[in-house]
């Protein structure tokens, strides 16, 4: 495309930086920030010579250990009132002497960018395909309600027409400062432009120009940002507690880019979460999820869909990701990097599968409820059983507390995959105490207001006991049953399967609670005993361990290659 073009990059870096020392040399993550504007223009399509203007021999001998030619500045170049443009000019001269030829474009590359991308480079020279656009220079969409002052009248007013929010006010553009590209015959010792200026535009992570500690530590955690994807479903059979987990994974990882996988047959997992609002890519099936995977490219892989298949987790290892499951008790946890259950407290002696209930993720809003404070009577009772209820549980509980002669509130929530709720409405209808919520969204104000709940032996059970509500558990199925956390030294009644328990079994149970206080008051007390609050944070001095290894192992491949 531009066969008859040279172009020559000139990276402009001095040694005398007040704002941080020594940056261009300093290490940004784990290259010197010089580095990353060398590599830059050198894996350019179009780039056919890289240069380092530079008055400091250290700046010149890191740049020549990254395969980057240097030219000595002159000391009246390097002072901290000298702009870039007598530099550039300065450093072309030299180097076309060097050359004996001239160069067609001029690329001016910031070292103290190192965000910016090849990719944007290459879109910026594409541009001078048109023979009327003389100079290209970087700049990122900065519109904001803006103010101006008048020294005359010594009065602020307003630099916009109306007060509309960011989105809806006019695009206005911020030069980067990270890249100026212009035709050679515009170049000169006063200046770097022609008279036709068209601009590349760069994200707010390309845009990043490393001034200050504050810019430099923006720039790491960018450069640190992860993909993670994470493969996850919600639907009747495995209800919906692995989608609000793997939220409660997402919300916490601020730092990187977060994909969610979803099969298409799954609705109820797709609804739930495009209603947080989280990007999502939908597969057809398991053949489809390789091909999605690959487009992607994460750096990690996240797999909460119950057990796992050898064959599944060895081709995401063979494609290269770091692979974590949750809640697996499949053959996958063979070849998993990292396998984490809270609710099956199982010991199989794998170095990489770590279980108990400190790995337990509490959502967010449980964090800053108010502990339960027992009192003798009991004026509310909540009954829920998760997102789906397969064996309807919901009724069969609401039926033993309405059997048991209690006569106070009785608060029912159905989760956004139960079926036939308006039946189950309207049957109830007709008593006075009973009020039905569908798939709210504060159910630990529900949980703290009730004084006995009755729900399954899933995840629901650890929001209770960091609480303290005093809970009877009826296990949905055999699965449920081996979730040990449930049992009475930790605070709970567990019945057992529910499907196996009549109506007056549990009635009878419930009375039982009812009438005991001392009981209730040791089952908040044992529940509140445990700290359930620091789950993620346990997971993720784990992963941060391995993860690191992993990255270690990959670099030293790569450098045995």
């Amino acid at each position: 495309m531009f066969n008859n073009n040279k172009i020559l990059v000139v990276i402009p870096a001095r040694g005398g930086s007040k704002g941080i020392p020594r940056k261009n040399i300093r290490l940004l993550g784990e290259k010197p920030l010089i580095s990353y504007a060398i590599n830059t223009a050198k894996s350019s399509q179009y780039v056919d010579d890289v240069v380092i203007t530079t008055e400091d021999p250290a700046i010149a001998t890191m740049a020549e250990k990254f395969g980057c030619s240097t030219l000595k500045r002159p000391v009246e170049l390097s002072g901290d009132e000298v702009p870039l443009d007598p530099v550039i000019y300065d450093a072309v001269i030299q180097k076309e002497k060097q050359a004996f030829d001239e160069y067609d474009l001029i690329v001016t590359l910031q070292p103290t960018s190192p965000l910016l991308k090849t990719a944007t480079l290459d879109a910026a020279i594409e541009k001078f395909e048109d023979f009327d656009v003389h100079t290209v220079v970087s700049v990122v969409d900065d519109r904001h309600l803006r103010w101006g002052y008048d020294e005359a009248n010594q009065r602020y007013f307003p630099l916009y027409r109306e007060r509309v929010n960011r989105q809806y006010l006019p695009k206005s553009y911020k030069e980067t400062g990270s890249l100026l590209i212009t035709r050679r015959g515009y170049l000169t010792e006063e200046s770097r432009f022609g008279e036709n200026i068209d601009i590349i535009e760069t994200s707010t992570e390309e845009s990043i120009d490393i001034d200050t500690y504050q810019d430099w530590w923006i720039a790491e955690n960018y450069l640190n940002k992860r993909k993670i994807a994470i493969v996850v479903n919600a639907y009747d059979e495995i209800g919906t507690g692995h989608i609000y987990r793997c939220l409660s994974i997402a919300s916490k990882l601020v730092f990187d880019d977060v994909v969610f996988i979803l099969n298409k047959e799954h609705q109820l997992g797709i609804d739930i979460v495009k209603s947080y609002n989280y990007p999502y890519i939908i597969h057809d099936d398991k053949d489809e999820i390789y091909e999605t995977l690959n487009k992607i490219n994460p750096h990690i892989v996240i797999n909460d869909i119950l057990d796992t298949s050898l064959e599944y987790i060895t081709k995401l290892k063979e494609a290269g990701y770091f692979v974590i499951n949750f809640e697996d008790l499949g053959e996958g946890i063979q070849a998993a990097d990292l396998v984490f259950d809270a609710l099956y407290e199982h010991n199989l002696d794998i170095p990489n599968v770590h279980v108990g209930r400190e790995y337990y993720i509490l959502k967010d809003e449980f964090f800053f409820q108010n502990r339960k404070i027992i009192t003798k009577d009991i004026n509310n009772v909540l009954i829920t059983f998760g997102g789906t209820d397969p064996n309807n549980l919901t009724e069969k509980a609401l039926q033993a507390v309405i059997h048991s002669g209690y006569d106070k509130t009785i608060t029912v929530i159905l989760g956004m995959g139960y079926p036939n709720k308006q039946d189950l409405i309207d049957k109830y209808s007709v008593f006075n105490n009973i009020i039905i919520y569908e798939n709210v969204n504060n159910m630990s104000e529900h949980m703290f207001k009730a004084d006995i709940i009755l729900t399954s032996a899933g995840r629901t059970m650890y929001e209770v006991c960091s609480i303290g509500v005093p809970c009877i558990c009826l296990c949905q199925n055999e699965r449920e049953q081996t979730h040990v956390f449930g049992n009475h030294q930790n605070g709970f009644m567990n019945l057992g399967l529910g499907r196996d328990l009549s109506v007056e079994d549990i009635s009878k149970e419930f009375s039982n609670l009812v009438e005991d206080y001392d009981l209730r008051t040791y089952m908040n007390q044992r529940m509140l005993s445990i700290d359930l609050r620091h789950g993620f944070e346990n997971i993720q001095l784990i992963i941060k361990t391995a993860y690191s290894q992993f990255e270690r192992r990959n670099d030293n491949n790569e450098y045995l290659q």
